[in-house]
């Protein structure tokens, strides 16, 4: 028996997130039963985190447990040939028996897009969120900077998380534009349910001066969700790296 690593990428729009969900098509499912035709048994694949409904991965990583005998490069091959075309297998290569996806990884980037041309595209509307008002980049940087070190990012999440240590370290969160696109990155040792989401929000806030840059502070304080902006909408969310 050996153990294997795959690095994955998806366009999250037609699935429910990645983790297995009854009465709904996911990540894992989908991967799984490919995994489970190439090697003609029943495959399970651990992922590294939950993404939600709508969100993207540029690179998700994920383990399985077999005792076959193809080539990893073949393997990988054969896994896309199987998959459908918004799944694909980037990387695929045999690990040690004690790695673990999501337990052995130190820490993950997430990357936000945001659409401020103020003009429909049908081609960016699957992977943006389209705001059509203006967006006051340097406050919204002010505001990410407060994010960065230990706090406890209880009130940046939602009620759906399921974990009680609430405890975060950010080691780099900023934004940047391209031309119409703004693009916020945060990487992170570790992320709760809707946590980018609800800090691409409430950073949309700050922008709008709903909400002062410094707003963080009475929020990780309090620990009261309503202090914070609004969850943003999954579309614009890409897990970018995985880092082990």
């Amino acid at each position: 028996m050996k153990k294997v690593l795959l690095t994955i990428c998806y366009d999250g729009t037609d699935y429910h997130g990645w983790q297995i969900q009854p009465n709904a098509v996911t990540v894992q499912e989908v991967l799984q039963a490919s995994l489970s035709k190439l090697l003609g048994k029943e495959t399970g694949a651990t992922g590294c985190s939950r993404t939600d409904a709508g969100v993207h991965a540029k690179e998700f990583c994920c383990h399985i447990e077999c005792d076959d005998n193809i080539p990893d490069t073949a393997f990988l091959k054969g896994l896309n040939a199987i998959l459908p075309k918004d799944i694909a297998v980037k990387d695929c290569k045999t690990v040690e028996s004690d790695f673990h996806a999501r337990y052995s990884a130190k820490g993950k980037t997430y990357v936000y897009r945001i659409n401020n041309s103020g003009v429909k595209d049908a081609f960016l509307s699957r992977y943006s969120w389209d705001i059509e008002r203006p967006i006051f980049i340097d406050k919204m940087n002010e505001f990410c900077k407060t994010l960065i070190g230990t706090h406890d990012f209880y009130a940046f999440s939602s009620s759906g998380r399921t974990v009680e240590d609430t405890v975060r370290e950010v080691s780099e969160c900023y934004c940047e534009q391209n031309g119409d696109i703004i693009t916020l990155k945060i990487t992170a040792n570790g992320f709760l349910y809707n946590m980018v989401r609800i800090i691409v929000g409430t950073a949309v806030e700050v922008s709008d001066g709903r909400l002062k840059t410094t707003c963080a502070e009475e929020i990780f304080a309090l620990k009261k969700r309503e202090l914070a902006g609004i969850t943003a909408p999954p579309q614009g969310l890409f897990l970018e790296k995985v880092i082990y």
